[in-house]
């Protein structure tokens, strides 16, 4: 991991994407201080809707609200 001031990294930021597209992660300092990190995007995989679907109603299964109802939860929410 590279360490690159700010002003270095605004001058020469095509260049520092170019890197970190290549697997690299660059920390950007401010006055000696690190502030920020540049790097890769990490992939995500995205899972099929119906199979989340069934993950969240199984979980639901057995669990109640406990007398209350989901309008006084929206309610409380925006109190």
């Amino acid at each position: 991991m590279i360490t690159v001031g700010s002003y270095e990294a605004k001058t020469r930021f095509s260049e520092l994407l170019a890197r970190v597209r290549r697997g690299e992660r660059i920390v950007i300092t401010l006055h000696g201080t690190p502030v920020a990190v540049l790097a890769p995007v990490e992939e995500t995989s995205t899972r099929p809707y119906a199979e989340v679907i069934a993950e969240l109603r199984a979980f639901r299964r057995g669990r109640r609200l406990s007398g209350i109802t989901a309008r006084e939860l929206i309610e409380e929410g925006r109190s």
